[in-house]
């Protein structure tokens, strides 16, 4: 219930002066004896010109006694809804439970004001407070005072996983058992956790064996959204999920890169009352495998991020069939059997025109495939064979499938040695009965699948035993005959199941298992195994699950950085949802990690139940808000105080001083009042033609390609980036195709960054660091295409190995939240160094400095040398110290501004050449190092 209270309620006691005060400020001096003076009635007659009035008027009077009601209100501490978030409850310690899950981290910030509210209210209340983030690991805790409370409070953060509230039971009954009596507010979520159901019970049971008031505070519709995991079956598709109808109804998926470039936007769209919905992403192979992160956009929540590793990817997949043209029927081949079961996940070819199995797998390697699978091929000639096994030793995964014809072959593309020869010693082996498959062993790809009991198996080919068999073996029947091997050759691995690909030698084609193992073996295939290694079994034996370390993990906004100190590694096949020892992200190397999401690809939200809170008091966040009027009180006193100097300047008649006709004829006075007029007001750069800066305008900002210049607040910078943006402007518009506009000051806080390729933002140490708001916005600018060009201007005074500039510690700070990727000093070989003339570095006023790029993969060990390497994009940052807008500025007739440092006269003009290269890159791209340009560039290099 809204009130008003006091926290020092015996300042009011002041009020009952004020009557006091009335007659005090009515009081005036007696009145003046009267005595004639003759002189004096020369001028009786004379009418006064200035009249004062005898008496305070009462309206100063009443002001006045406003002034000073409003400053004992002021001291006296006066606070609105004191009781909103669970004061009260005399000297007894509050507990304050806030949910820090991912969930919370949509409207984090109203939280920490309503627990900021309660602990303060707790202050004025003089009680201790104990704080629980209910994300956080269960430990024992106890009441403290409220300083350190809200030192704790600003410590804490959403976690990126949901939290598990019941292990905080035993802590909080712990807490309530020793201070009886105490207030607990929860400030929720509203989402279950996992493995929670029992706590809303729990505390209220708690709260009524102790006797402590609960209050719960949360929003009317928890308004958290999510994402749990994403199918990646024939189609990519995204699942939403709400906990309840929130009026959130409709939104937008993105697909990004590993650079946080976005690939593709998806919609969705919730139905009435329902609490998930599914967007799908069609793509190519090559662009849905680049994808690394799907988001909800908009939503900065860990929960609503979902990583993408190499099991996410979809394989390309090429079949081969080793029999006759009669056998390829539908219904009869193996390849009828696996493209059906392998389409759901994988990008399935077969061969087309292509006259035998040498040239059918000739023509799919070629294809670039990443699976092969060879079903019953026998010998292959030796090319073939050689060519196979340079496919398998680069990473590519040879899968195989028994019949006839290998059983009759000497195929050295197999994982273990099989038995050849007659029909004692078992070149195949049918059994009289079928035999079912035996549990999958904890270290097998399959461990976790529940082979079905009407499995049967009638015939298979039979392995040689020999002692890498029991390390090399991933599936077998319940007598421990190898039904599926396989063996790791190089960076590659070849994988064999026993029976064929169709029905003649068993049913497993037919059942649900079969495609589950496909989906394990296929997601092998571009990346290292799980547990390969070199078991008991020899080389390429299957050993125990491997452990990953953490690499790079979300925090509960959803942002990719450090793995905290608290993050563990995690098996290679972890397929559970995160937790405070295994956080969201990725784990082991980028080649052949996992990522582990917040939450499993058949999670749901649900919304909490507070119906067990039997006898808590249930309120909104918005209706929570603790107000402190002292702020508003003083400011009125002052405002009124202001206002009651200048009611007494009027009666006393100074106003009229000032008016213009007894200013007139008073030159030092009005010069005295021009003087302080002007230096009250801001200054600006002294030349007299500057140009005001070019503010942009959405439209038509949208219609012209133009550079843009961040606006530091210094003038002089300013005004050298915009002359020195114009006349890089000047330059593309006759020396290239493009026609830029005039270029756009900007303020990254406030103007949209959407419509400029390029932004120029120099360093101006003097100046504030830019506002979290203006971080961000440049940050998700970088993230989605864009360029920024920082400029230290330091190249004159930095010194190789020495302390930092102020510049260079300037651009540190306000990097140090920003996602920048690993940088090195432009190569000689990048496409900056030949977007559109060829150079070999980018002076600018100055030629020492050193101009820096997002670092590229490292050229190919061999082959033939490349003029460039193929970068992936643009670099969504340089930095140079060159003062680069200083060489490009000129003035309205085209005159150099400013002189440039250096020996080389061509400096100026190299300096064009490297800014036009680099508004060419921010523009095409790696274009230039297509190779249909190689012949052109290796005849201008004189090569």
């Amino acid at each position: 219930m809204l009130g008003l209270t006091f926290a020092a309620p015996l300042a009011l006691a002041a009020l009952i002066g004020l009557p006091a005060l009335w007659f005090l400020l009515r009081v005036t001096p007696p009145r003046p004896r009267r005595i004639d003076f003759p002189p004096l009635k020369l001028v009786a007659d004379l009418i006064p010109q200035r009249q004062t009035p005898a008496r305070t008027p009462p309206w100063l009077l009443i002001l006045r006694l406003l002034i000073a009601a409003a400053l004992i209100l002021a001291v006296a501490g006066p606070v609105w809804n004191p009781g909103g978030v669970g004061a009260g409850g005399g000297r007894k310690a509050l507990l304050v439970l806030l949910d820090n899950g991912f969930a919370a981290a949509h409207d984090w910030r109203d939280r920490l004001r309503v627990a900021t509210d309660a602990v303060e209210g707790a202050a004025r209340d003089g009680r201790p407070v104990a704080l629980v983030g209910l994300a956080e690991p269960a430990a024992a805790f106890d009441a403290k005072t409220p300083a350190a409370a809200l030192e704790r409070l600003r410590a804490l953060a959403p976690r990126p996983y949901l939290p598990t509230r019941d292990a905080h039971l035993q802590a909080i009954g712990a807490f309530l058992e020793k201070n009886l009596g105490a207030g607990i507010v929860w400030i929720s979520d509203g989402v279950a956790g996992a493995g929670d159901e029992r706590f809303a019970k729990g505390l209220s049971d708690l709260a009524g064996e102790a006797g402590a008031a609960l209050t719960v505070l949360k929003a009317d519709r928890p308004p958290a959204l999510a994402l749990a995991g994403a199918e990646t079956g024939g189609r990519l598709t995204a699942r939403v999920l709400r906990a309840a109808p929130n009026g959130r109804d409709a939104g937008v998926i993105r697909a990004l890169d590993q650079k946080g470039l976005p690939l593709a936007e998806r919609d969705f769209a919730f139905k009435p009352d329902a609490t998930a919905a599914e967007s799908t992403f069609e793509m190519p192979v090559e662009l849905r495998n680049s994808i690394s992160r799907l988001e909800v956009a908009g939503e900065r929540s860990a929960g609503a991020v979902v990583l993408m590793d190499e099991r996410g990817k979809r394989r390309r997949v090429g079949l081969v069939f080793g029999g006759t043209l009669d056998q390829a029927q539908p219904l009869l081949a193996p390849t009828y059997y696996l493209s059906r079961a392998l389409q759901p996940f994988a990008d399935v070819q077969e061969p087309r025109g292509a006259k035998g199995t040498a040239e059918s797998i000739n023509q799919l390697l070629d294809n670039q495939v990443s699976v092969l699978v060879l079903a019953d091929v026998g010998a292959l000639d030796e090319r073939t064979t050689a060519r196979v096994e340079k496919f398998v030793q680069d990473g590519g995964l040879l899968l195989r499938f028994a019949g006839p014809r290998l059983a009759a072959g000497h195929d050295p593309l197999v994982p273990v040695r099989l038995r050849r020869g007659g029909r004692n010693l078992g070149g195949t082996l049918s059994w009289d009965a079928p035999k079912t498959l035996a549990p999958f062993a904890p270290e097998s790809p399959f461990a976790g699948l529940s082979p079905p009991a009407d499995i049967g198996v009638r015939r298979q080919i039979l392995a040689e035993p020999d002692g890498d068999l029991p390390g090399r073996t991933w599936a077998s029947l319940q007598d421990g005959t190898p039904i599926v091997t396989a063996q790791k050759r190089g960076d590659g691995e070849i994988v064999l199941f026993h029976v064929t690909a169709d029905t003649t030698w068993s049913n497993l084609p037919l059942s649900g298992l079969f495609i589950d193992m496909l989906r394990r073996v296929v997601a092998l295939a571009g990346s290292a195994p799980q547990g390969a290694g070199a078991g008991p079994g020899g080389e390429g034996a299957r050993a125990p699950a491997a452990v990953l370390a953490p690499r790079l993990t979300l925090d509960g906004f959803g942002a990719l950085g450090a793995p905290p100190p608290s993050a563990t590694a995690v098996p290679a096949d972890y397929a559970d949802r995160a937790g405070p020892e295994h956080p969201p992200g990725f784990y082991g190397p980028p080649e052949g990690g996992i990522s582990v999401n917040a939450l499993k690809p058949d999670d749901r939200l649900a919304a909490l139940d507070f119906a067990a809170l039997a006898g808590a008091r249930i309120g909104s966040l918005a209706g929570a808000e603790t107000l402190d009027l002292r702020p508003g009180l003083f400011t009125l006193a002052l405002m009124l105080l202001a206002l009651d100097t200048l009611a007494g300047l009027w009666l006393g008649g100074f106003l009229g001083r000032l008016s213009p006709a007894r200013l007139r004829g008073r030159p030092a006075v009005l010069v005295l009042a021009g003087l302080l007029l002007a230096g009250a007001l801001p200054t600006g750069p002294a030349r007299a033609e500057e140009p005001p800066a070019n503010r942009p305008n959405g439209i038509e900002s949208a219609l012209v390609t133009r550079l843009a210049y961040v606006i530091t607040g210094d003038a002089a910078v300013d005004e050298a980036s915009r002359a020195g943006l114009t006349g890089l402007t000047q330059m593309l518009a006759s020396r290239t195709a493009l026609e830029p506009g005039e270029p756009a000051g900007i303020d990254p806080a406030k103007d949209e960054l959407a419509f400029y390729p390029l932004i120029y933002w120099p360093i101006a140490p003097s100046r504030p660091q830019p506002s979290e708001t203006a971080i961000r916005r440049i940050d998700a600018f970088m993230r989605n295409g864009g360029t920024v060009l920082f400029d230290t201007r330091d190249a004159l005074t930095a010194r190789p190995g020495g302390p930092p500039t102020p510049e260079g510690a300037y651009l540190r700070k306000m990097l140090a939240t920003l996602e920048v990727p690993e940088l090195e000093p432009v190569p000689f070989d990048h496409v900056l160094t030949k977007a559109f003339y060829l150079v070999d570095s980018f002076p600018g006023r100055y030629s020492t400095g050193q101009t820096w790029v997002e670092a590229l993969p490292p050229a190919p060990e061999g082959g033939e040398r490349r003029p460039a390497r193929a970068g992936d994009g643009v670099s969504p940052i340089l930095i140079t110290g060159n003062d680069l807008a200083a060489a490009w500025a000129v003035g309205r007739r085209g005159e150099p501004l400013y002189p440039i440092v250096g020996g080389d006269q061509r400096q100026r003009e190299m300096a064009f050449r490297g800014g036009v290269n680099i508004v060419m890159y921010t523009l095409t791209g790696n274009y230039k190092a297509d190779q249909v340009h190689v012949p052109a560039l290796l005849e201008r290099l004189g090569q």
